[in-house]
């Protein structure tokens, strides 16, 4: 069965990411109205999801998998500005065209809306429009962390933030917490890795085995990897430690 079979069959209530979606605090009644405007579309990695300035007539948030967001320069020079992890929300209420290029970075599977219909929801359901507004302050604060991530922070602890923040999310999905070890597969390649953090590949993989040889990080393959101590890999990201989950 693929992932989209295993969650056309899943109600909200049943939701992987229920507790941190844009429906996460919805009622039963209006959970009852996003089932009848929601579906399901997966994508395999490498795949395009929406090229920038095409209408979109949809919403959502991914349920599984992770997707980036590109912005291409007029002379052809991409830069990927974002990532969409598990719950993070897709498109813009009120929005005709998307603003960026999103590709699922690995299989993906999204939980869409109609736009339209989720629109008139937002009107009538405080609650979808008060989680959607808390969840784009969340991004704003995250992109500006972001920016002292890129700007000021070295190779080792960009390595560190972004490891700290897959980390994080995976953790909060899991209701896991960040006490004691945290294990999780890395989504992204090194190459994905290198060309978010605007490092070389060289450089990316050359951190990593850094971390691996300082004990920071512990890894059986290139991707299964485990934090034995969150609190050592945020001092090593320059974060504090005590700083809760990224949201």
């Amino acid at each position: 069965m693929t992932l989209k079979a295993q969650f056309d069959h899943t109600n909200c209530a049943e939701c992987p990411i229920r507790h941190r979606a844009v429906c996460a605090h919805c009622e039963k009644d209006e959970l009852e109205e996003l089932e009848s405007i929601k579906y399901y579309r997966s994508f395999e990695a490498g795949q395009t999801v929406i090229w920038s300035g095409d209408p979109m007539n949809f919403v959502g948030s991914v349920v599984s998998g992770i997707a980036s967001l590109t912005q291409t320069m007029e002379d052809g020079r991409t830069q990927m500005v974002g990532l969409l992890l598990p719950s993070d929300f897709v498109g813009r209420p009120g929005r005709e065209n998307a603003p960026y290029d999103v590709v699922a970075t690995t299989d993906l599977v999204m939980c869409c809306f109609r736009k339209k219909p989720f629109e008139e929801l937002m009107v009538t359901t405080p609650h979808i429009a008060q989680r959607l507004l808390q969840m784009t302050l969340d991004e704003l604060d995250a992109a500006r962390e972001w920016m002292l991530v890129l700007g000021r922070k070295t190779a080792r602890e960009k390595i560190a933030s972004l490891l700290s923040i897959i980390a994080r999310r995976d953790a909060s999905l899991h209701s896991s917490g960040t006490v004691g070890p945290i294990v999780f597969d890395l989504p992204l390649t090194r190459e994905a890795m290198a060309d978010y953090l605007g490092l070389t590949l060289e450089t990316v993989s050359r951190q990593i085995s850094a971390l691996k040889k300082d004990k920071v990080i512990l890894l059986e393959s290139k991707r299964h990897v485990t934090i034995p101590d969150m609190g050592r890999l945020m001092e090593e990201a320059g974060d504090d430690s005590d700083g809760g989950f990224l949201v």
